[in-house]
């Protein structure tokens, strides 16, 4: 693959992958930590309401998505903190409705030509500058807000009780805490596809924080496990000509398995 190199798709995905993993790693911890996968998946595919609206009106998709993700970020916030009972029945609806409203507009688009599969599976060698300045920017934002707020984050996600309790506001740090997840999902879609994306942001962080003893060293593995897993994805896509988001994810999915068997080995040796 070191040909390829010389491809600037295939520099822009490297570069591309290598900043969608970080994020998808840093921002996947905490989905796990908080027990926000159903939720990240609920904004997953909401967001395909907002491709759908992108669509229909011409604006740029990565528009649509993220104002349509950020605001079923915000939704969810709300349901999560005031109807916890009900929050599988709202989510579920808000998950069908966005989904719905994104096919509607998309088969009601005049003379519609865009690939469906390429938000469906991924299409990381499409990813183009603007595309990696975005990711740039949010990535940068992700590492911002974990620095300055790292302490009231951890208190958050492992005991909201006690950190209200600190005098914390726990709302505010669990709502930004799903819009950055929103915001990350968006991205990933580019990487991986929306049906594959919750997988990035589950597998590599499963492995991470079985190797890790704190959040921060859980994010940083997780960062570095996704980016392993991308680059050797986009080497079989590349070499074997499959599709580059399915290939990341079988990628992953193999090392955990791996990982999975060498801990049972180790624990029936000793």
């Amino acid at each position: 693959m070191l040909d390829a190199l010389n491809y600037e798709f295939i520099q822009n995905a490297i570069i591309a992958g290598l900043l969608v993993s970080f994020a998808s790693g840093i921002i996947g911890s905490l989905i796990v930590v908080n027990r926000m996968v159903f939720l990240a998946g609920g904004i997953a595919h909401t967001s395909y309401g907002g491709i759908g609206v992108a669509v229909y009106f011409g604006f740029p998709i990565f528009l649509g998505a993220s104002l349509f993700a950020v605001s079923a970020a915000l939704l969810m916030a709300y349901i999560t903190l005031n109807e916890r009972n009900r929050i599988d029945t709202f989510i579920g609806l808000i998950w069908a409705v966005g989904m719905a409203i994104g096919i509607i507009l998309i088969d009601l688009t005049p003379g519609y030509n865009v690939d469906l599969m390429s938000y469906l599976f991924g299409s990381i060698l499409a990813v183009n500058n603007e595309d990696i300045y975005v990711m740039a920017g949010l990535l940068a934002v992700i590492i911002f807000v974990i620095v300055f707020w790292y302490r009231e984050i951890l208190a958050v996600s492992y005991d909201s009780e006690y950190a209200s309790l600190r005098g914390i506001n726990v709302k505010l740090f669990y709502t930004i805490i799903l819009v950055l997840s929103a915001l990350t999902v968006v991205v990933a879609i580019k990487v991986v596809g929306l049906i594959l994306v919750i997988a990035l942001l589950t597998i590599p962080i499963y492995i991470a924080e079985k190797l890790s003893d704190s959040l921060g060293s859980m994010m940083f593995a997780s960062g570095i496990l996704s980016s392993i897993f991308t680059l050797l994805g986009l080497w079989l896509s590349y070499n074997y000509d499959l599709t580059s988001g399915a290939s990341i994810i079988m990628v992953s999915a193999l090392s955990l398995g791996l990982f999975l068997l060498g801990n049972k080995l180790v624990k029936y040796t000793y």
